[in-house]
């Protein structure tokens, strides 16, 4: 093995890469090795493809000339080996050969050669053929460098989003949370909740709050869009419906100093006013509210925008609740009408959000109210959280699986006298 000084060039450098010559002729490679060093490049010589091997583990040329014909190895041989120990970069690779035939060219480049230099070998072919070598090889290493820096942004990336996912769990957790009770029992009534996001946090939210020794209240709503603001909005209206506390807007003290509920109109006017004037935010939300006398079975319920609440008779009737309204903050003068209503022994209300009755299936077809109204029927024995269970499993796999939208529910159910399916 013999290594040129490259100081020893009599012209500017032109790359200063390292070409490796493999050649069983001295001469040939002496005279191959002038002309390169002229050229500015660093020069290293090998006599066999065994040796050039050695070579290219230690030195990593950028650029090899080998002759296709030589003792032991061949060029053709030594070029599929260096071909094989290439991973991170890319080498330039020529083969020297008398042959001209074009299956022998073929064959040359199956095995892995870029170009071809015909013996013997000109000055300025050589060069010519180095200038396209150089093209390649700076294009790729952009290529190369772009990948580095795509793979550390993309690692950065992933740590991000890692990071991320960890905050959603945590803030899934804290949201979750916001539902301090999913069950609650007022006298002969039963609430139930559900909750199922979407994703890891959503903008739904259920809940209720007792008002007083005879009175519960009780919301679903539905924050438009989806991710952390509409989560964040949900925890900024938890707090306001939050029960038996000072910043409930639901409640009022009275001049005996006790809490009493304002008229479900009124609260939605409050959160409407709240939500133009205060937050000024672009978000908007649907909603439920109901105030319910747990001793006489009367329910005050006004709708803002929300899914119809369905009532759903102890005989198996089935009633749609509500006129529609419109959703909460986006008209300053909206206004919303009260619906009253009396749940008799063995009747139950279901609010749900619209995620439920929007569940498709494979034919684009929404789940719709008539869909929800047959499951209600086919599962009026059930009551509690296996009847939100089953409501759930029966719009999941109507669905086939698939669920684009959050899923919340409110269920009221009156105790039936004398035992019956849910007495």
């Amino acid at each position: 093995m013999m290594i040129l000084d490259p100081q020893a060039a009599t012209t500017i450098p032109h790359s200063m890469r390292l070409v490796l010559l493999v050649d069983d002729s001295r001469a040939q490679r002496r005279t191959l090795a002038v002309q390169l060093l002229r050229a500015g490049y660093q020069v290293v010589e090998a006599a066999s493809g065994d040796e050039a091997m050695r070579i290219c583990l230690e030195r990593r040329p950028d650029i090899v000339i080998s002759d296709w014909m030589m003792p032991g190895q061949s060029g053709l041989e030594f070029c599929r080996r260096f071909r094989e120990m290439q991973s991170d970069r890319y080498g330039y690779f020529i083969l020297l050969t008398s042959r001209n035939d074009k299956k022998d060219i073929a064959q040359g480049l199956r095995a892995g050669a870029d170009e071809f230099l015909t013996k013997p070998v000109s000055g300025a072919e050589l060069l010519a053929r180095l200038s396209a070598s150089e093209r390649i090889l700076r294009m790729e290493e952009s290529l190369r460098s772009a990948n580095t820096q795509l793979s550390a942004t993309l690692a950065q990336l992933r740590e991000t989003q890692a990071a991320i996912d960890r905050d959603l769990r945590e803030a899934q957790r804290l949201q979750q949370g916001l539902v301090r009770e999913r069950h609650g029992r007022y006298g002969d009534f039963d609430l139930s909740l559900l909750m199922r996001p979407a994703g890891h946090i959503g903008g739904d939210l259920v809940g209720f709050f007792p008002i007083n020794a005879r009175r519960v209240g009780l919301f679903a709503l539905d924050v438009a869009g989806h991710g952390v603001a509409s989560a964040l909005l949900c925890a900024r209206l938890a707090a306001l419906l939050s029960g038996g506390t000072d910043q409930n807007i639901a409640l009022r003290i009275t001049d005996l100093g006790l809490y009493d509920a304002r008229p479900p109109t009124e609260v939605l006017r409050h959160l409407n006013t709240l939500m133009i004037e205060e937050l000024r935010t672009e978000s908007y939300f649907t909603m439920v509210y109901a105030d319910l006398d747990f001793l006489t079975g009367q329910l005050r319920l006004v709708q803002a925008g929300h899914p119809h609440p369905v009532l759903q008779r102890a005989d198996g009737r089935i009633e749609r609740i509500g006129g529609g309204g419109l959703p909460v903050g986006v008209f300053p003068d909206a206004a919303y009408d009260e619906v009253q209503l009396a749940l008799g022994p063995g009747d139950r209300l279901f609010i749900s959000s619209d995620g439920l009755t929007e569940s498709e299936n494979a034919r684009g077809e929404p789940l719709g109210e008539e869909g929800l109204n047959a499951i209600l029927r086919t599962n009026a024995t059930l009551r509690g959280d296996a009847l939100l269970e089953s409501i759930c499993w029966s719009a999941a796999h109507y669905a086939g699986g698939r669920r684009g939208d959050d899923i919340s529910a409110v269920l009221v159910e009156r105790q039936k006298n004398g035992g019956g399916p849910w007495g």
